[in-house]
């Protein structure tokens, strides 16, 4: 019997020794999951976060995969929704003739989810989303950032020469300044035309108005400040449906993507080119009022165009929505108390007003200042240099921060005549200008303050101008 359990003993002991000596099984599923994720991720091509109505956040996501990622927020992951599939749409009417146009071809997915109110940590794919603050400190002001390929004006912007092309330097330096908040003023998307033969500054760069085009002239060069902080994003001119609306609608507006507002079929233009104002809260007192003007002309419009009604429904909008808050930003593309410069057949540059068409409409309503006193700064681009205007009368500021990387305007006149004015009764007390590329700060002394200082800053975070707004005082120097 001895022998017998000593024989047994053994063999156990031989049993557990092979089995010491073997691998552990791996976790197929988990393995798998791994794999998946990073798949997903390699498979991204953009992922940021906008704000919309109120201030909700909209996760974005534009992938080239089949099937969108998951979306993590504080450890709770959920499915995102499609927000477009892809697609290649017909060619449509564009500004350009026809033989220089073509179908858009969008062969990205994009996805998007709404983010909760307060969340601290939220990532698609294992890719970390910038979440908002309830009350943004610094934010951080870019505009009109695409490289120019026009044909009409036989403009082709060196794309490739970081000098003459700025955008990517402007947002690699904007991203350094760590924002809470990143505000565009519009224009994103400006390569319209193929460039031509044997032109080495954009030789064999995308054009037109798909998504190749709308990644080289945004999403490539933005990505330092998509992954900084979330963004309000204004509509330009150039994200009219006549242009690049299509990638707007499908990629930037916070709103969900409708048929017929599109931009894909000319016959529902009227309503792809028109949105309704909305607010974004910025806490302590402040907030921002986004408004599309990508069809504003230039002209006063007569009371009997049918946009008329549409801008003086919406004006009526903004007026309630100012009520919201003691200090409103009010955020859209063409300046209204902003100058342009044009240059002269005698090569001398002429000073614009602002803009005609939308003060033919203001006027109706507050026929001196144009807007509710509660407005009390205005952003916009549209003019391709940095403006900071004050005024004597009660007016509020204007600041225009189009400056961020297209084509540069004329500079304005250092010293602008005494008689200039943008709007007849608004009297100049300070003017500042440059055609120099960069971007612009907005900070506040603290969460409780509605005083803002804002620095403009040339492409790379060399300080250019400081403006401050306080207890309704505007200054700058």
């Amino acid at each position: 019997m001895l022998k017998k359990h000593s024989l047994l003993c053994c063999l156990i002991a031989a049993v557990v020794a092979l089995s010491a000596c073997r691998t552990a099984p791996s976790n197929p599923s988990a393995t798998s999951s791994a794999a998946v994720d990073a798949n997903a991720a390699n498979q991204i091509q953009a992922a940021f976060v906008v704000l919309g109505e109120q201030g909700q956040a909209q996760a974005r996501v534009i992938t080239s995969a089949s099937a969108c990622p998951a979306l993590t927020q504080d450890g709770v992951t959920s499915a995102m929704s499609i927000r477009a599939l892809p697609a290649t749409i017909a060619q449509r009417k564009t500004l350009s003739s026809p033989t220089d146009s073509k179908p858009s071809d969008f062969p990205v997915l994009t996805c998007e989810a709404t983010l909760k109110t307060g969340v601290k940590v939220a990532s698609v794919a294992g890719k970390t989303l910038a979440v908002p603050k309830a009350v943004p400190l610094k934010i951080l002001v870019v505009g009109d950032t695409g490289c120019r390929m026009k044909l009409a004006d036989n403009y082709f912007q060196s794309c490739y020469d970081s000098d003459k092309w700025a955008f990517g330097t402007v947002a690699k330096s904007a991203a350094t300044f760590a924002p809470d908040l990143v505000i565009h003023v519009g224009d994103y998307q400006y390569r319209e035309n193929p460039c031509p033969a044997g032109n080495a500054a954009c030789a064999d760069s995308p054009w037109g108005f798909g998504w190749d085009t709308w990644k080289a002239d945004f999403f490539d060069p933005a990505a330092p400040l998509l992954s900084a902080a979330p963004w309000v994003l204004a509509r330009g001119n150039h994200e009219s449906c006549a242009r690049a609306g299509q990638g707007w609608w499908r990629f930037m507006d916070p709103r969900s993507l409708q048929t017929g507002r599109d931009c894909n079929v000319e016959a529902n233009d009227m309503t792809g080119d028109y949105s309704d104002p909305y607010a974004v809260p910025l806490g302590a007192g402040a907030q921002l009022i986004v408004f599309d003007s990508a069809k504003t002309a230039s002209k006063p419009v007569a009371k009997t165009d049918p946009v008329y009604a549409i801008y003086a429904a919406q004006f009526k909008q903004v007026d309630r929505l100012a009520e919201q808050a003691p200090f409103s930003i009010f955020l859209e593309h063409h300046p209204i108390l902003g100058f342009a410069p044009e240059k002269a057949k005698n090569s001398n540059v002429e000073v614009k007003s602002g803009n005609a068409a939308l003060q033919s409409i203001l006027q109706d309503s507050h026929p001196q200042r144009l807007f509710a006193p509660n407005v009390q700064l205005l952003l916009a681009g549209h003019v391709h240099l940095f403006e900071a205007i004050t005024f004597e009368t009660d007016h509020p500021m204007q600041i225009v921060s189009g400056n961020g990387g297209s084509s540069p305007d004329v500079d304005l006149p250092t010293q602008l005549s005494p008689q200039a004015t943008p709007f007849s009764g608004a009297k100049v007390a300070h003017f500042n200008s440059t055609s120099e590329s960069g971007f612009m700060t907005m900070e506040r002394a603290s969460v409780t303050a509605t005083d803002w200082v804002m620095k403009s800053y040339d492409r790379n975070g060399k300080l250019m101008t400081t403006c401050t707004i306080s207890r309704g005082k505007q200054a700058c120097n």
